[in-house]
């Protein structure tokens, strides 16, 4: 049965791949994540987790590997990880009452079989209407610096939203967990099937 590999350093995706009870390695693939001139975000999710996934499957033969990447689409821009606080502040400011779209490149490398799949997800969110005091205070608290719109789904960013909608709220904190188990089925490694080494 072939070994499964994380290329991300997030503990996040982390703690969703521990869900499916499978074992794994993790490495952290160190990339460029800089968005090619005239990239569509879809392309760039695409470009990203694929790129991951084969920095940490050099490493790795016979192994299954997992890349992903996120970006939010807000108005026509693509808006990565904010990386200061001002610029947190300013991203949830833009979507206060408004619908923002994520979307979660997945790539997955089977280097034993020598093929890949690449794909991505969408997950739109609706801001509630938020004050400047809401933001900053929320900004404070949860230092969402290196998370693609600037909060974090899985701790207190839920009380930013209005409404949640999408087919998989997994892809929000950045692993699509029912495309990757079909990924995984695929490449031959079912998580309700018999666990081999």
């Amino acid at each position: 049965m072939p070994r499964l590999v994380l290329a991300s350093s997030s503990r996040w995706r982390r703690q969703l791949l521990d869900r499916l009870g499978l074992p794994y390695a993790w490495a952290s693939p160190d990339i460029d994540e800089t968005a090619h001139p005239d990239e569509t975000p879809q392309a760039l999710v695409h470009r990203l987790a694929l790129t991951k996934a084969s920095r940490v499957a050099e490493e790795y033969p016979a192994h299954l590997v997992i890349g992903s990447d996120q970006v939010a689409v807000f108005d026509g821009d693509i808006l990565g990880k904010p990386g200061n606080a001002a610029t947190a502040r300013a991203q949830l400011a833009r979507f206060a009452g408004h619908r923002v779209t994520f979307l979660t490149g997945l790539a997955l490398i089977d280097t034993r079989n020598a093929r890949h799949w690449v794909c991505h997800e969408r997950y739109d969110v609706v801001f509630r209407r938020l004050s400047d005091a809401e933001i900053a205070r929320y900004v404070e608290r949860e230092q969402p610096l290196d998370s693609a719109g600037s909060f974090r789904m899985e701790g207190l960013g839920i009380a930013l939203f209005e409404k949640l909608e999408g087919d998989d709220p997994n892809t929000l904190i950045g692993l699509p967990l029912i495309r990757l188990c079909q990924l995984l089925r695929e490449a031959g490694l079912d998580p309700l099937g018999t666990q081999g080494s």
